[in-house]
């Protein structure tokens, strides 16, 4: 399945698949790939930081759940709705301007930066709750492409760990967990 263009009906696609595997979690603290996270945190971790980044850019503010500590799947349904309303809404044509990215269309940042960051991250939680981790590969082959010449940037910007390596003739969606640190060889813990 290839994800669609369009940022909005990518976000769609890709959080359908996100929140599949949030449904499917039984075990919160399970331990996740990224060292020190449990898989509560995976979702901890997409629930927290875009909102800052999305206010500082666009002066707009997204509704806010639980605690992904108290309630995971609703604080992800809750931040995934309002992400998704952002981009279906008039506040999608807000100006985006952030110090560190310069400016762009409000839906090809959340693109570039959040829903790629929710497409990697569902392999994490799915491999710490044992769910299915297949990724679409179209988009895994895109990302790797696009992250492969700014390696350097992406490792000093300390939110990739070292490049684990992989056999030369993996597939795509091996060779890009990785490029951003994951052990996809390693099994489950």
């Amino acid at each position: 399945m290839t994800l669609p263009a369009d940022p909005a009906e990518r976000h769609r696609a890709v959080t359908a698949g996100f929140t599949a595997r949030v449904q499917g979690a039984s075990d919160w603290d399970a331990p996740a790939p990224v060292p020190g996270w449990r898989a509560r945190d995976v979702v901890g971790h997409l629930v927290e930081w875009f909102p800052d980044f999305l206010t500082n850019a666009t002066g707009l503010v997204l509704d806010r759940g639980p605690s992904p500590e108290q309630d995971p799947v609703a604080a992800w349904q809750v931040h995934s709705d309002a992400v998704q309303q952002l981009l279906d809404g008039p506040d999608s044509a807000t100006p985006f301007r952030h110090p560190m990215v310069g400016e762009m269309p409000l839906p090809d940042a959340v693109d570039q930066f959040y829903t790629s960051d929710v497409f990697m991250h569902t392999w994490d939680l799915a491999r710490a709750t044992g769910q299915d981790e297949r990724l679409d590969p179209t988009t895994c082959a895109d990302l790797l492409a696009g992250m492969e010449p700014i390696e350097e940037l992406m490792r000093s910007s300390g939110q990739y760990g070292p490049r684990v390596p992989v056999p030369d003739d993996a597939d795509v969606q091996t060779r890009l967990l990785g490029f951003i640190g994951r052990d996809p060889l390693r099994s489950r813990e």
